[in-house]
């Protein structure tokens, strides 16, 4: 445990004298350069728990001659705190108790000094401390608790789970850290390998059975020291869970079913549930239902629920009490999924199901789904078409009545006996307007009227010839003045309302009146179609435009119908090749009108002519609108005074300057301080009478600026004395509405430029003084200054 450096020395010495004698004779000696340190590692024990210092070692170089020069020194990991060494003679020792799991090792250096000079004697030396594993760890497992799982009825040995325990100590260092497992509960039904920890079954399938215990718990302990005595020990918790196989087949939870159906009960309607009980679970438990034999078999049908796992019954085709009025089949279950090694193929089960149908008050039957009945079109009131049948169904037999559903018959034209059921007219019927009708009829117990059924009945109308053939269509036939006799120049059909069997057949021929003396004549081409030839080879336009062609058209069924049809041919002028070029206007036929354009147009004309009256009304009550000036000779405008809340033209009141400029005019003054006739006084002046005598240089009542100063004390007293009239009047507005408008000065030699001003004087003016503005300005003067007579 303990390094000394003088039997190192003393076997180096040894080395090297061997070599000596070994070298040959004559040859010089070589001679090996000792190192003055030779270590490499010490060891030291951990958890060391004495009360001193635990020594490691002792360095000592051969530079040390015991004088006490040489001073060593410590370097490196731990140096100073963990390690220290005597400087004086180099003993090292470990501070405190050291861990090992912690750190395995230290790497330190060491070097020695003059304490003199402080100079390195040797070179720094690097060496180990490594700590000594004691078995002071125990085993510790990766999980506190595991969970496995085996599948039931497994085989003996058969692998559940791995548990791994590890320890801190030095595996490396004896059996510290040498773990063996043993099983401490669980037995007897698991067992674990010692060295894997691999746990296993330890029964066989017969024991093994998770319908009689589903759950184990397992305690699994771990030992060091190879398992000896006095090593250390840990444990873990395994939750084994076996696994379900499906080793159970479903059974039923009894061997006779009883249920009721009312026979009302329509396709798909549940009739009841039937259980199985399986011990397995999940998907070994899951089970499906069938109908193996019985009366019943086609009558009703079973399937399972997936949520529940029952087997439920549902009618299949419908039912009758009075026919049948019970069923027993036979149901059998069985597992979806079937493992070979626990169960066989026929492991069934087997449950016997009675149902008893219940009477109930049905509602009549027809024999039929749906009648279809035929009748000729010119039938009369009161034909039987056909008959309908319905009978009870129930053991009564209540007696059936029949009427029509007026929703599907809105006109009455057919009706059906309360008692026999038979159909029949009650008007006339066109198959031109409806070849077929669709009508439902209602059969109702006569002592339950809330038990009725509802059949269609289809009645198609069949074909009598009864419409006379037409023309086609609207023919626009000409013939040419100059033509050949036997020419043709139109070729006509017919279209008849009716639809015989045997296909349309016409035959056309001219009409007696129009045989003798005609001018046209008319083959049949024997195709239903006839073509219009004339008899004559020229035509005169001038003596006769038009000419009338009666044409007789007959069809080929029985009765057989015809009408005369007139067809309209007019004389035109034709080409050479016998087109067309001119024809006599046609009359018209149609009542005279107005086309859309027409209309729009009156109608655009209609609202400009609205629209100049209103312009024009508008310029005339302008025009009528007397001038606020009455003055012409006052170039400053009026004062306009507006109450908005008034009712009428007596609102306004219009201030003349030229009063204001002539007070001594009390005639307009009085009249123009004339009380409203629509305003009544309710509340006391706001405001205190304002002062007569006021100055009239500051405030609101100074004079309009370019107004003259001999005017400026009149302007003044007037303003102030109608300010004081209205302040003590009444009936006057509440507010007061006060304009001016400021003379525009008289420096400029046009003078003032107001429209106003230019209506101020009728006298005749003196344009001469454009003159002296310029050559421009002197034409404008010639033409303003010329007189009325010099252009006329």
């Amino acid at each position: 445990m303990f390094f000394f450096l003088l039997s190192i020395i003393s076997v180096y010495c040894l080395l090297e004298m061997m070599e000596a004698a070994a070298a040959p004779r004559g040859e010089k000696l070589l001679k090996r350069v000792r190192r003055g340190w030779m270590w490499n590692q010490f060891f030291l024990q951990e958890e060391y728990t004495g009360s001193d210092y635990q020594y490691i070692g002792k360095l000592q170089s051969d530079q040390d001659h015991g004088n006490g020069l040489v001073k060593y020194v410590l370097s490196g990991e731990g140096a100073g705190t963990i390690f220290v060494i005597d400087e004086n003679n180099g003993d090292l020792h470990a501070t405190r108790r050291l861990d090992r799991e912690e750190k395995a090792f230290y790497i330190l250096k060491a070097t020695v000094v003059n304490k003199r000079t402080g100079q390195k004697l040797e070179p720094e030396t690097e060496f180990i401390i490594k700590l000594h594993d004691i078995n002071d760890n125990e085993p510790h497992f990766s999980q506190e608790v595991y969970t496995g799982t085996v599948p039931e009825r497994s085989d003996i040995g058969t692998s559940v789970i791995q548990v791994t325990a590890t320890d801190a100590d030095d595996g490396m260092y004896g059996n510290s850290a040498k773990l063996v497992y043993s099983i401490s509960q669980g037995h007897p039904y698991f067992s674990v390998d010692p060295n894997t920890g691999v746990i296993r079954t330890a029964l066989g399938p017969g024991d093994m059975d998770r319908e009689q215990r589903e759950n184990y718990q397992v305690v699994i302990e771990a030992k060091d020291m190879a398992g000896q005595r006095g090593g250390l020990t840990g444990t873990t918790m395994v939750n084994i869970t076996l696994t379900d196989v499906n080793d159970n087949p479903p059974r039923f939870t009894q061997s006779i079913y009883q249920f009721r159906v009312p026979e009302s009960s329509k396709s798909g309607t549940p009739v009841g549930r039937i259980r199985a009980a399986d011990k397995d679970v999940g998907k070994n438990a899951e089970m499906y239902f069938t109908i193996v034999s019985g009366d019943g078999l086609d009558t009703f049908d079973i399937f399972t629920d997936k949520a529940t796992q029952e087997g439920v019954i549902t009618v299949s085709k419908p039912l009758d009490y009075e026919k049948k009025p019970s069923y027993t089949v036979e149901i059998q279950v069985q597992n979806t999924q079937i493992d070979p090694r626990f169960m066989s193929a026929g492991s069934k089960d087997m449950a016997t199901v009675r149902i008893a149908v219940e009477d109930e008050d049905e509602p009549p039957l027809f024999d039929k789904d749906s009648y279809l009945m035929e009748v000729k079109e010119d039938a009369a009131v009161g034909t039987a078409l056909g008959s309908v049948s319905a009978i009870d169904p129930d053991g009564a037999r209540s007696i059936v009545k029949y009427a029509i559903d007026r929703r599907t018959d809105m006109d009455h034209l057919f009706n059906v006996h309360p008692e026999n059921g038979s159909v029949f007219l009650l008007k006339s019927l066109d198959r031109e307007e409806a070849a077929w009708h669709n009508i439902s009829v209602i059969a109702i117990e006569l002592h339950n009227s809330r038990q009725s059924s509802h059949v269609s009945v289809f009645i198609h109308l069949l074909d009598v010839n009864d419409n006379a053939p037409t023309f086609a269509t609207v023919y626009e036939t000409f013939v040419c003045e100059r033509t050949k006799a036997g020419q043709r120049i139109q070729t006509v059909s017919a279209v008849d309302a009716d639809e015989p069997s045997a296909g349309h057949k016409f035959f056309f021929s001219l009409a007696p009146e129009g045989t003798y003396r005609s001018n046209f004549t008319i083959r049949d081409n024997g195709d239903s179609t006839a073509s219009i030839l004339t008899r004559r080879a020229s035509y005169s336009r001038l003596q006769q435009s038009m000419y009338l062609v009666p044409v007789v058209i007959t069809d080929g069924d029985f009765p057989m119908q015809s009408s005369t049809g007139t067809l309209t041919v007019r004389v035109c002028t034709c080409d050479r090749e016998g087109n067309m070029e001119l024809c006599n206007a046609q009359p018209l036929s149609s009542a005279p009108g107005l086309s859309t354009g027409a209309l729009i147009a009156i109608l655009l004309c209609a609202i400009i002519l609205l629209m100049i009256v209103v312009l024009f009304t508008a310029l005339k009550r302008q025009r009528k609108q007397e001038p606020l000036i009455i003055s012409k000779e006052d170039v400053r405008d009026n004062v306009v005074s507006y109450n908005d809340e008034g009712g009428g033209e007596e609102d306004t009141q219009a201030f003349d300057i030229g009063a204001l400029r002539h007070p001594q005019s009390t005639a307009i003054l009085e009249e123009s301080t004339k009380q409203r006739r629509d305003i009544i006084p309710t509340d006391t002046l706001l405001y205190a009478p304002y002062r007569q005598h006021g100055s009239c240089s500051s405030g609101l009542l100074m004079p309009p600026v370019g107004v003259p100063s001999r005017d400026n004390g009149d302007v003044c007293e007037f303003i102030n004395q109608r300010v004081l009239d209205n302040d003590c009047n009444p009936t006057a507005p509440p507010y007061d509405s006060l304009a001016t408008y400021a003379y525009e000065g008289a420096g400029s030699v046009a003078e003032s430029l107001s429209s106003l001003g230019s209506m101020s004087s009728e006298a005749d003016q003196d344009y001469q003084y454009l003159s002296d503005w310029g050559p421009r300005f002197r034409k404008l003067a010639d033409l303003y200054g010329a007189e009325d007579s010099d252009f006329s």
